[in-house]
């Protein structure tokens, strides 16, 4: 399934609903009409587990292309919001996680040229997370090194603690795109929160697409552009620690719950990493994308 937050008027509330081809069904009036409880949000839906998943995607074949008046809308009509708009808790980076992101990143920031042998963490808080087509704020007080980063997230979908990475991606319940957008010069002794997490500097979206459809995590593209231009392309084969290790190592000390979110890591291309370097500024357009999923468009606007 690929499922979306969407909102159907400026004062509506958000809304779950599942995408399919230029409609969105949502998901409780889904249920309904079946006779079944459904919930309204994606939290709430993920908090079901996998019976979730099977029980909604059957009732959507069993529907056919005969969508009940009332239950589809089309696309161009409402407005997509990030899946999870306001996640429990911080999301998990992963930084260093491509080799050749490592080699521009020790080249060009205090990092070390050594291969992580552990995969190196830090977290966005959930007030940076923005939908798509939503501005992302650059303070011209705070940064002048306003960088990109287009990643694969992944999405919990069960309690994992102390997880093999055996079973770990039977913990996932999907996956999506998300820019972790970086002020360089805003690094604080070596630590990236405030780099990383300030509002805005988590575009995600525009879907999740459930485990299901993606079952191999390690074998999707992904790229970005500014203003037209490529600047990132690769594949998610070239992580360091793909994701089921990310998910057993992470899970080992700290409890993964549903709803928790892990940016995987970016590929080499950033600005920091470009002679000159590079930086977006107000006006610039990012687009990223992961392959299977969906793509992001975001404006650079002036806070």
């Amino acid at each position: 399934m690929r499922l979306a937050t969407y909102r159907s008027t400026v004062e509506a509330a958000a809304r779950l609903g599942a995408v399919v081809d230029d409609r969105i069904v949502d998901i409780e009036r889904l249920g309904q009409s079946a006779g079944a409880a459904l919930p309204a949000t994606m939290l709430d839906f993920i908090d079901l587990g996998p019976d979730a998943v099977r029980h909604a995607t059957a009732l959507l074949a069993a529907l056919g292309g005969a969508l009940p008046v009332g239950l589809a809308t089309p696309l161009d009509n409402v407005t997509l919001l990030a899946p999870i708009p306001r996640p429990r808790k911080n999301i998990f980076g992963i930084g260093l996680n491509y080799i050749d992101h490592v080699a521009e990143s020790a080249a060009a920031l205090d990092t070390s040229p050594e291969l992580p042998r552990q995969p190196v963490i830090f977290s966005k808080p959930p007030t940076s997370v923005i939908g798509p087509n939503e501005p992302i704020l650059h303070d011209a007080a705070i940064t002048q090194q306003l960088d990109w980063e287009v990643e694969l997230a992944a999405v919990i979908g069960t309690r994992a603690k102390r997880v093999s990475r055996e079973q770990a991606l039977r913990h996932v319940f999907g996956y999506t795109v998300l820019i972790d957008m970086s002020a360089r010069d805003c690094r604080r002794a070596g630590q990236w929160i405030y780099s990383k997490g300030q509002d805005s500097y988590a575009p995600m979206g525009p879907v999740i697409v459930t485990a299901d459809e993606l079952p191999d995590p390690q074998t999707l593209d992904l790229w970005l552009t500014v203003n037209g231009v490529e600047k990132q392309r690769s594949n998610t084969s070239h992580m360091l620690f793909k994701v089921d290790e990310l998910i057993a190592d992470i899970s080992q000390g700290i409890t993964l719950e549903p709803g928790d979110i892990i940016a995987t890591g970016t590929p080499e291309g950033v600005g920091a990493g470009r002679t000159p370097q590079e930086w977006v500024w107000p006006g610039d357009t990012i687009v990223a994308a992961v392959e299977g999923i969906g793509t992001l468009r975001h404006p650079v606007v002036a806070a």
